[in-house]
């Protein structure tokens, strides 16, 4: 037997005592001993998931942060995305230390950010644009540039090639991101990021 087991046993057996001696000493009608026995039955069930799960109330709280805020979730070396109310997996990052958000998209092939974002991080886009991409929205121009580093959570990346698009101002983190983890993947309602 293991000791959280005989614990537990414990715990039952003094919950059942503790009920058992209250009932004896009250003289009710029957309805209102049923309506405390449930009572303190309900209670100590409680008590007991509680102690049961302890451990795991840290991550229930994380979990609650992320759904309410939207904020990644460390676990170990996983990073956890939560869904967005959309039904895409939004992160926020860093391109050359400077914050941007992305739309995480497996079915992009290649990270890619805008002009003015790519401006505001500097990001020099090559002066030709004559590379054409299809997107869910259609074909568009890009041209080519490289972030010197790319971090989502504690994943960096450097020299990290990007498109950059003209008229779209949408930034997406494609398959040239998400190929160079170790593992990725959707969970539920989670998008998982192993480094």
């Amino acid at each position: 037997m293991t000791n959280s087991l005989m614990l537990g046993g414990v715990y039952l057996v003094m919950a059942i005592m503790l009920v058992l001696g209250s009932l004896m000493a009250r003289r009710e009608p029957f309805a209102r001993k049923l309506t405390m026995v449930l009572a303190w039955i309900a209670i100590f069930a409680g008590g007991f998931v509680v102690f049961t799960f302890r451990d795991d109330l840290g991550y229930v709280g994380q979990r609650l942060r992320a759904e309410a805020t939207g904020e990644p979730v460390k676990q170990g070396r996983e990073i956890r995305i939560p869904m967005a109310l959309d039904g895409h997996f939004w992160v926020d990052g860093l391109v050359n230390g400077r914050k941007v958000k992305f739309l995480i998209d497996s079915g992009a092939t290649m990270t890619t950010i805008g002009r003015e974002t790519a401006a505001e991080v500097g990001v020099r886009a090559s002066p030709t644009r004559n590379q054409i991409v299809r997107t869910g929205n259609g074909f568009i121009r890009v041209a080519t540039g490289t972030a010197q580093e790319l971090e989502v959570g504690d994943i960096e990346r450097r020299d990290l090639a990007l498109h950059i698009a003209d008229d779209e101002d949408l930034n997406v983190l494609g398959m040239n991101f998400l190929s160079s983890l170790q593992r990725w993947g959707v969970e539920g309602r989670w998008l998982i990021l192993v480094p």
